[in-house]
């Protein structure tokens, strides 16, 4: 008979095969209605009996264990730390809004990029944004294969085993979903379950968890499954990555499908038509966050069609379609027990509160940015009065917020709790680490004063050396496994010769100095000859890099991740961009101008880096560092087939078949360099009626030149 049950040690191979299918289906069938319905069918003696049967069959058949099995949501732990994996498809992040007025400048953004009237034809879906992990699974025919975080957005911790754990996922899909499926939502923590788990660690004695989406973010990364398969986590779908056949048009049918296919998705997304929606449908849930069981910090909305979405595209770090209007921050009361400065790798002074512990928003809070000295007198960035002139002092009662829900920060002072004895606070005039002069530079552009204090000492200063130092090897520089702020401190602050780092070509130069060392570093206190042979190897891993990331470890002032991949792209190769800093040192002419010309790179940030390659032993610390390393030419994927790859464009004059956003877009994703001024390099001038300076410099230049039905033939329409 069908249903007759056969001892485990008188099934044959193909009987045990078959059945631990069966039983995978039928246990994740269970998993499915008793956590994402809460709807089950058996009880839980028969759903104990099942996964016991399951046990027992792979015990005697080990060879069959099938990569969904029941068993792998416990599973055994990895041999070592997570493998990486590279996304499919970049998990970008989304831009924050804040306000009313930032919601309708986003949703005119959309009309405007698209030549669309604003007539409230376009739709929107806006959901709850879950305090959560981010999470990217990719299913290959029907089945999960990898589960991956967001990382640094391209690649990210292969978390497969531990993902296995969570039964709201499902192993296996229905039948006639694409063959490649990347489904992608939040791992999160509900509160009920946070606050069982924290009962169960007072119980036993243990440190409680902060938050759940801390709880939640360090049980994904356990080395041990079972240890994530106890903490109850969580899991929303709302996005997608690779896919090889789209089920639907629409963001909405998207997770509509994401919904038939067994994954949970939230009840609270809605589809609407207009900004006054949005902004209702945001307060109905604000009034509703409080009540919900898992933490949200906001709403997002996206553009619901799909084509409209490919049609905006993205920016650097986000899709210019979605955004994320954040709710306000949570407030809390506490005194402002000392002001401390800390002074940054760039010589900035930038003041500290300490304060009585207090939690804000789940989180315990005792240090919050004072931002700068007018900050502190009550001033804002313009010159005008904040908190209505009330200065900060130390013994204040003050009101803590966390901006975004994330880095605390002083609002206001409660005037009639400050301490008779309390006095202005003295900004420091001298660096508290090196008593170098600080200033404040006045902006010769504006004329006005720089908000910022620095030290003047330069390299002379161990506060900002050391600092630099840290910077470059941090995660996003160079990132060498086992040279931390510690490590670096050790090596800055040793007085032999053989061991010293005090900037960053000293690095690696360090185990050709020890080679003639008499006092080797393994045998000081904290080394070994393991962890000093690893030392090594991670150094001398990193001797080849990629540019984005070598430009951003050189530390320049308003360089960051964004704007070193910006100047990346355009120069190609180190010695490009070198060059062309050396040749804009006038602050004219054309390498100036091409400078300013891409695209995110405004006047302050070209004139901080070609002032920094001015500076004299700034090149002569590259220069050793470049006898040691070797910085990789920026490999840009571009569309191999387009007749625009690689080439510089220039949309100038009034374009009527298309925003100017959208040529943008368009030339971008086929490949090319859209530039803002006409140079020697550009390849092509698209002008439009009304152009003028830039055409004239164009045909000056012999550079070719098209009108908007001529690119749009030339580049396939």
């Amino acid at each position: 008979m069908a249903d007759e049950i056969v001892a485990v040690e008188d099934l044959t191979l193909d009987q045990a095969r078959a059945e631990l299918q069966r039983l995978a289906r039928e246990i994740a069938h269970h998993d499915a209605l008793y956590h994402g319905k809460d709807a089950p069918e058996i009880s839980d003696a028969d759903y104990d009996a099942l996964k016991r049967r399951n046990d027992a069959i792979e015990a005697a058949f080990p060879d069959l264990v099938l990569a969904e099995s029941p068993s792998r949501r416990v599973g055994a732990a990895p041999a070592s730390g997570f493998q990486q994996v590279t996304h499919a498809r970049p998990m970008l992040s989304l831009d924050n809004t804040f306000s009313d007025e930032d919601v309708t400048d986003f949703v005119a953004s959309i009309y405007r990029f698209l030549g669309i009237l604003p007539d409230q034809s376009i739709a929107f879906t806006a959901e709850p944004k879950i305090d959560g992990l981010s999470m990217s699974l990719r299913y290959e025919n029907g089945r999960l294969v990898t589960a991956a975080t967001r990382g640094d957005g391209t690649v990210g911790e292969n978390v497969t085993a531990n993902i296995r754990t969570i039964s709201e996922i499902p192993e296996v899909l229905p039948a006639g979903v694409p063959a490649i499926v990347e489904v992608r939502g939040e791992v999160y923590m509900a509160k009920a379950d946070f606050e069982a788990l924290n009962a169960q660690m007072i119980a036993e004695g243990k440190p409680t968890y902060v938050n759940p989406r801390n709880t939640a973010a360090g049980s994904l990364r356990q080395l041990d499954p079972k240890v994530t398969a106890n903490r109850k986590l969580r899991f929303f779908a709302y996005a997608w990555g690779e896919m090889s056949e789209m089920p639907a048009e629409t963001q909405m049918g998207m997770v509509e499908a994401f919904r038939a296919w067994g994954f949970p998705v939230n009840p609270l997304m809605r589809r609407l038509s207009s900004t006054e929606e949005l902004l209702a449908h945001y307060k109905d849930i604000g009034l509703k966050r409080s009540t919900l069981d898992y933490d949200i910090d906001g709403v997002v909305y996206k553009v619901d069609r799909l084509d409209l979405q490919q049609r905006l595209g993205f920016r650097s770090r986000s899709p210019r379609w979605a955004t994320a209007h954040k709710f306000p921050a949570e407030q809390a009361f506490t005194r402002l027990t000392a002001i401390d400065i800390q002074v940054g790798r760039t010589g900035a002074l930038t003041p500290v509160a300490r304060l009585e512990p207090v939690t804000v928003g789940g989180v315990v809070v005792t240090n919050a940015t004072l931002h700068n000295e007018d900050y502190i007198r009550g001033i804002g960035n313009a010159g005008e009065a904040i908190r209505e002139g009330r200065d900060i002092r130390i013994g204040d009662t003050v009101i803590i917020q966390r901006a975004g829900d994330v880095i605390p920060q002083i609002v206001d002072v409660v005037l009639e709790k400050r301490p008779a004895e309390a006095s202005a606070y003295e900004f420091p005039r001298t660096c508290p680490v090196c008593g170098s002069h600080a200033v404040r530079e006045v902006n010769e552009k504006t004329g006005k004063m720089d908000a910022v204090r620095r030290c003047t000492g330069g390299f002379v200063c161990s506060a900002q050396a050391m600092e630099h130092l840290r910077h470059f090897v941090s995660r996003d520089a160079y990132d060498i496994e086992g040279l931390g702020a510690k490590q670096i401190e050790f090596f800055f602050t040793a007085d032999d010769p053989a061991v010293k780092i005090g900037t960053a070509p000293d690095i690696f130069t360090l185990e050709r100095r020890q080679a003639d060392a008499l006092a080797k570093l393994e045998n000081r206190d904290g080394w070994g000859r393991t962890s000093v042979t690893k030392l090594y190897a991670a150094i001398n891993s990193r001797r080849a890099i990629a540019l984005n990331r070598f430009i951003y470890a050189l530390g320049i002032r308003h360089v960051g991740e964004t704007t070193a991949k910006l100047l990346a792209r355009a120069y190609g190769t180190y010695a490009s961009f070198e060059n062309g800093m050396k040749e804009a040192a006038s602050l004219a002419g054309e390498a100036w101008n091409e400078l300013n010309a891409i695209e995110g790179i405004g006047e302050v940030v070209a004139r901080s880096i070609v002032e920094f390659y001015k500076e004299p032993r700034n090149l002569d610390v590259i220069t050793r560092l470049l006898a040691e390393v070797t910085p990789q030419a920026m490999e840009v994927q571009i569309a191999t087939d387009s007749p625009v790859a690689g080439k510089t464009v220039v949309f100038t004059g009034s374009l009527e078949k298309f925003t100017r956003d959208e040529a943008k877009a368009r030339a971008e994703g086929l490949g090319a360099k859209v530039a803002g001024s006409v140079s020697k390099k550009t390849d092509y001038v698209v002008a439009g009626p009304g152009a003028g300076s830039k055409l004239d410099k164009a045909r000056e230049l012999g550079v070719t030149v098209m009108d908007e039905d001529e690119w749009l033939a030339f580049i396939g329409g």
